[in-house]
């Protein structure tokens, strides 16, 4: 019998992925098969998927703690920002259109059934279906038509755990304030909350706990203490990123609007010799850093003309002449060329922008997507590393010649002829532990040994037990829900 149990929170970045993650490992620990959902989510950090589908990069993480390779129908809607108004809708894995902000209202209803059917089909596979909700099921004014909070709990017939942020201070009113402001129905549906990131001694709060549960009828099921583990495990948001002091070598990353596939920093910023240092707008980039990485982005061509205003090509000059080595992923590799063509508007209006010059390349956006998982082999040590491939656009130039990764017997990448920067579209590249160790000895720096993947299972497992000590999982499990 297949159980289900939705996991909401009182508003956006209280700590619901990384719940949802840490509670299909402990799940997973205690026999059961599970799969984890979330109907819809908005990142640009995606996840590509084996059958060559995208989902949130929350999803994927979740999918690896419940011992499952991420499938599309683990997150069937993702909206993927790519200006303020709009934003790029993916079904199943695979881009529809590009839908406004102001007309997605008239347009998630579509999306519901397709939400259920990848549900049903996890389900049919699983003993427990950990569903994720997005920001707040307390924006009654998006609840018609909704599938992200309680209109899809309602359609699939499942009850919600609601989770509150004490980090960010006022979490009885989160908590309470949900309570009053739902509509009957939908606050029915929310069978027990608990409060998440506690700093200090969590029997501080019991008289807040106390009046939580008094005043809405919801059991509590924990104050869950802030998890220091965190920084270990992928982040899905920019905003997850923390620098920590690394032992030699800085590695700069100007934080781009539009910035997307980030993951590309997560092994860096795990790694105890590097430094990562997410370049705020109005900062400049440091003078000590060792290598500038450019990272990927949703609009290539806006966020280039965003790099030049905040005079960062300015700081990227004075970084190579001091001889500083700089690397682009994806749409960081393209800002590196010499020219961007967008003649058929892929990112808003048709037109072209001198790229920064670094690269003896040019490129042309194109409408078909690039998605997919590759094996990779670096060229100059032979070490073989897994990563994959989502952009839009071709790269081409003599200093593709200087290709540094070959993707199953296809060059890929490029270099410039003084050896100081580097280009390519294969992100997730760094997970790998010898590549990140020869990519960096190839410029003349030196990073030790340090097994990534060994850290992000420790992280999960760390986290499940974190969960296991100060979350009610065997209430949770109770009030999970039968599906027929």
């Amino acid at each position: 019998m297949t159980r289900a149990i939705m996991i909401q929170g009182t508003g956006s970045n209280v700590g619901k992925s990384m719940l949802v993650a840490g509670l299909a490992r402990a799940c997973l620990r205690r026999g059961l098969t599970v799969r984890p959902f979330k109907p819809q989510n908005m990142s640009n950090n995606a996840a590509v998927t084996e059958d060559g589908g995208e989902i949130g990069r929350a999803q994927a993480l979740q999918a690896r703690a419940a011992g499952v390779a991420p499938r599309v129908d683990m997150n069937p809607v993702l909206l993927k920002p790519e200006h303020d108004r709009g934003a790029q809708v993916v079904v199943q894995g695979k881009a529809i259109g590009t839908v406004r902000a102001r007309d997605y209202a008239q347009f998630k209803p579509r999306l519901l059934q397709a939400t259920l059917d990848s549900f049903r089909r996890l389900a049919a596979e699983a003993d427990l279906v950990l569903i994720e909700g997005a920001g707040s099921p307390a924006e009654i004014n998006l609840r018609a038509g909704d599938i992200a909070n309680m209109g899809f709990a309602e359609a699939a017939g499942v009850p919600v755990v609601l989770v509150g942020d004490i980090d960010r201070g006022g979490v009885i009113a989160q908590l309470v304030g949900s309570h009053v402001i739902l509509p009957e129905a939908d606050r029915a549906r929310i069978k027990a909350c608990a409060v998440n990131k506690f700093r200090g001694d969590p029997r501080l709060f019991d008289d807040g706990l106390a009046e939580i549960v008094a005043r809405t009828g919801w059991p509590s099921l924990g104050v869950i203490p802030w998890f220091d583990g965190a920084w270990r495990l992928p982040a899905e948001d920019i905003l997850d990123i923390r620098s920590h002091a690394g032992d030699g070598i800085v590695v700069a990353v100007p934080r781009l609007p539009r910035i997307a596939n980030f993951d590309d920093l997560d092994p860096l910023n795990a790694d105890p010799r590097i430094e990562v240092r997410l370049i705020q707008p109005g900062q400049t980039l440091p003078g000590d850093a060792d290598l500038v990485l450019i990272p990927g982005s949703k609009s290539t061509i806006s966020d280039l003309e965003a790099f030049r205003a905040q005079g960062w090509d300015i700081d990227l000059a004075a970084h190579l002449r001091r001889g500083g080595k700089v690397l682009g992923i994806c749409g960081g590799y393209q800002m590196l060329g010499r020219h961007i063509h967008d003649p058929e508007g892929i990112e808003g209006s048709a037109r072209a922008m001198e790229g920064l010059g670094l690269l003896d390349v040019s490129t042309v956006m194109a409408p078909e997507k690039r998605l997919a998982r590759v094996r990779a082999t670096h060229s100059a040590s032979g070490t073989a590393l897994d990563g994959y491939e989502i952009h839009l656009g071709r790269t081409e130039g003599p200093d593709c010649a200087r290709a540094w990764l070959d993707l199953e017997g296809r060059a890929e990448g490029a270099r410039s002829a003084n050896g100081q920067v580097w280009g390519c579209y294969l992100h997730g590249l760094f997970s790998a532990d010898a590549f990140r160790q020869a990519f960096f000895d190839g410029l003349g720096l030196r990073v030790g040994a340090y097994d990534y993947e060994a850290g992000v299972e420790d992280a999960l497992d760390d986290l499940a037990t974190h969960l296991e000590t100060h979350f009610d999982i065997d209430q949770m499990l109770a009030l999970a829900s039968p599906l027929p």
